[in-house]
């Protein structure tokens, strides 16, 4: 029996609350205590613990530490997905992962506004997140069994990276228990772009679907 989409349902999983690794745990401490545009690269070492050499060797920017976060974030995605596939329709799959993603970010939401904060007013910082942003959104596309490749997946990318913009800074401002407030911003942005661009066929990549999304 297959399942269905939890679209409108409160978040199945909760996240860690660490990430597994002392230097990015050591960076959203700061972050969240400090403010991300007070941290450098030795108060992570000094709060992580280790050498800044060693630091170092691994990270040569705060961008860096953010990063290997996001990659960390996308291969949890990933994997989450295999072992428990979302089905439904393009539209329903896409929502699923979005959210999915937001659980395994909501442990850090204080470090991750901070951050969002302070990259807000350095440009150099802000041109660097998007391009990590826009990688995670192609993951989160793929995860969802919809191509982030070719033409149309650049311009999926694009379109999906504009609606989780949005929808992080209402994430941001739930404090919901189940966050229906961010869930149903997600659902209306998502109807928005289902109805205004549906010219994109993303049901593509599933035939056999009702129904498709589209973005731009």
């Amino acid at each position: 029996m297959a399942k269905k989409p939890r679209r409108g349902a409160a978040p199945r999983r909760k996240a860690a609350a660490g990430t597994g690794d002392p230097i990015i745990d050591a960076a959203f401490r700061l972050a969240e205590s400090r403010g991300w545009a007070d941290v450098a690269l030795r108060d992570i070492a000094a709060e992580a613990g280790v050498p800044f050499s060693q630091l170092y060797g691994r990270f040569t920017s705060k961008q860096a530490v953010l990063d290997a976060f996001s990659r960390q974030v996308d291969q949890q995605l990933l994997a989450g997905s295999e072992s428990d596939p979302s089905e439904g329709s393009a539209r329903d799959r896409l929502f699923d992962m979005v959210m999915r993603r937001l659980d395994l970010l909501q442990p850090h939401r204080e470090a991750l506004r901070s951050i969002a904060r302070a990259t807000r007013r350095e440009p150099l910082s802000l041109a660097c997140r998007l391009c990590s942003l826009r990688r995670a959104m192609a993951s989160t596309l793929e995860a969802a069994g919809i191509s982030a490749g070719g033409l149309e997946g650049c311009v999926r990318v694009k379109g999906l990276t504009a609606i989780y913009l949005s929808v992080l800074r209402r994430w941001f401002d739930d404090d919901s228990e189940d966050r229906a407030g961010t869930m149903a911003h997600l659902d209306r942005m998502l109807h928005r772009v289902d109805s205004c661009l549906g010219r994109l066929r993303w049901r593509r990549d599933r035939p056999r679907e009702e129904s498709a999304v589209g973005a731009a």
